[in-house]
């Protein structure tokens, strides 16, 4: 059996993302954007009230470069 997605608010996704050694940048409208220094990999997060939907969770963890199970350790 394979477990849950997870679901997370905008604001855990930020701290995991700070967490990983990214570093907010600056911010657009509702989208936060983070960027790590060594590699300069970059991730949006839209800040908005609510828990993510999961294609866009999903597409956050693509760009923090992490597993599933790496977000579900670090939220």
């Amino acid at each position: 059996m394979t477990p849950k997605f997870p679901v997370a608010t905008p604001k855990e996704v930020a701290r995991v993302a700070e967490r990983l050694g990214f570093e907010f940048r600056r911010q657009r409208g509702s989208h936060a954007i983070y960027v790590r220094a060594r590699d300069q990999a970059r991730v949006v997060i839209p800040m908005h009230v609510g828990d993510l939907k999961p294609k866009t969770l999903r597409g956050i963890i693509e760009d923090l470069k992490i597993s599933v199970e790496q977000l579900r350790d670090l939220l």
